[in-house]
């Protein structure tokens, strides 16, 4: 079934069959049996509320690391885009209806489902809680992305649910992060096969919820809430919350690595990073051999220059971040570990700061996020900085910062290299320009010769814009977002 939606003032209207239909699209789910007696009056309360939970799922991966995703990537200088529609995109040419697909999956196919799940088991809390976070995690996104977004009136008898300021669009998600929290709390982890994220570990969803409470408070640029939220977050690898693709090599398509998946289709040699003549800033200063090469004796980023770089006119060839079958992160352990020594750096001082970081480079040493392709102790080297590099003329600060100064752009720049695949660096670049930061910004260039600016926003999705009447335009991908002025 298809299910066509122009935007949020007729969601209503279709919820019932949304639901349904989103639902037995995203799984391979088993009605009960006394159910096809009379399959004419099967209605979304004849389902089991846990079988809309992959569904919400699913449409939240769509949200975090899809088309947008990779358009952020674009605008951060870690991705480019040669030929097509990523082309003009590269140069700064983005219509409002590529938003369309992420702003659908997030008030479709998470908002809805996950509704739905409160409404019929709301004594499941443990289905309540996950419901919850998948909730606050999408809409947050896109509030951080674009801005001003619905949040307190969706799914209501409003036609025309209002666009809530993006400040209080992330307020009411990181109240309902610790909503989500506290019913989390009183549940009992068990064994969830729905649960394509966690398999029903409440530990783990808690920790997560903690997180995005982090990214949230950094992205306001409540430095003290980020580190408090953060000290109970994602504590190891082992609570990522990844898109982990389940497919097959003899399926040809279906459940892969999403920017592998565009590779092998119509979107062979459009978008990369590591073309020689054109290669984006990121591969730069991973290459050993480039002169923005980030690494120094303590550092040898040879391995990850290799897991980072796309070849963009091959999906098979491609072994590293883009193979098929490699996750894909959304709320992890890096981004935690790095809210929190950005946040000690700032808030706690300098050893606190620097302390968090070394723990995180700790990490990296083991191997980090390389797959088997790439994990050769040869080939990386994260040893524990000391305050020595960081004082003027020391090994991180050449151009004569103060010691805070220098280990926050060290800070910065991890985030930039670790974030690769997240919004983290596009997010990032926004607030602390809008911070008047730019001495701690990873310099890559202007994607145009034409441009005179950086990208503040994602457009608003156009079947909203067409549809509701609240809003009448874009603001456009230069007018900066509340939260960045």
């Amino acid at each position: 079934m298809k299910i066509q939606l122009k935007g949020l003032n007729n969601m209503k209207k279709i919820l019932r069959i949304s639901l349904l239909a989103i639902s037995l699209v995203f799984i391979s789910c088993e009605i009960p049996a006394d159910l096809n007696d009379n399959p004419n009056e099967i209605t979304v309360s004849d389902v089991d509320a846990n079988l809309f939970l992959n569904g919400a799922q699913l449409a939240n991966v769509i949200v975090q690391v899809s088309h947008l995703n990779r358009i952020s990537g674009m605008f951060s200088g870690q991705l480019v885009g040669y030929a097509s529609l990523y082309s003009n995109i590269h140069g700064y040419s983005l219509s409002t209806v590529e938003s369309n697909g992420e702003w659908n999956r997030a008030y479709v196919g998470v908002v809805a489902n996950t509704r739905h799940i409160q409404a019929s088991a709301p004594e499941d809390k443990l289905l309540v809680g996950i419901a919850q976070v998948l909730e606050a995690h999408a809409i947050s996104s896109l509030a951080i992305l674009m801005g001003d977004v619905p949040f307190s009136e969706i799914v209501s008898d409003n036609q025309a649910p209002k666009f809530d300021g993006q400040k209080a669009a992330l307020d009411g998600c990181s109240t309902l992060l610790s909503t989500a929290i506290t019913t989390l709390s009183g549940a009992t982890s068990r064994s969830e096969a729905y649960d394509i994220y966690f398999g029903g570990d409440k530990d783990k969803w808690i920790a997560a919820a903690y997180t995005l409470k982090a990214r949230i408070a950094l992205i306001k640029k409540d430095y003290a809430s980020a580190l408090q939220f953060s000290g109970t977050g994602i504590s190891t690898s082992a609570g990522d919350m990844m898109y982990i693709p389940r497919g097959d090599i003899a399926t040809p398509n279906g459940d892969k690595n999403l920017y592998w998946e565009i590779l092998n289709g119509s979107r062979t040699g459009d978008l990369g990073n590591a073309k020689e003549g054109s290669r984006s800033y990121l591969i730069d200063i991973l290459d050993p051999t480039n002169a923005n090469y980030r690494g120094n004796l303590k550092t040898n980023e040879e391995a990850r220059y290799g897991y980072y770089s796309i070849d963009e006119n091959s999906s098979t060839g491609n072994t590293g971040v883009v193979e098929q079958f490699e996750p894909q992160p959304m709320v992890t352990y890096t981004e935690n570990q790095l809210i929190k020594a950005e946040a000690s750096a700032r808030t706690s001082g300098f050893s606190s700061g620097l302390s968090a970081l070394n723990s995180y480079r700790a990490w990296l040493a083991t191997g980090g996020r390389l797959n088997s392709s790439y994990d050769d102790v040869a080939k990386y080297k994260y040893n524990a900085y000391v305050e020595a590099d960081f004082i003027s003329g020391g090994m991180e600060n050449s151009d004569g910062l103060t010691k805070d100064q220098a280990l926050l752009r060290e800070i910065i720049e991890e985030r930039y290299v670790s974030g690769f695949g997240t919004y983290m660096p596009f997010n990032d670049h926004r607030r602390l320009r809008g911070a008047g930061e730019t001495n701690l910004i990873p310099p890559f260039p202007l994607n145009t010769p034409s441009a005179t600016k950086h990208v503040e926003r994602m457009p608003w999705a156009q079947d909203e814009i067409t549809s509701n009447s609240t809003v009448s335009e874009d603001p456009g991908l230069f007018a900066k977002t509340a939260v960045n002025r």
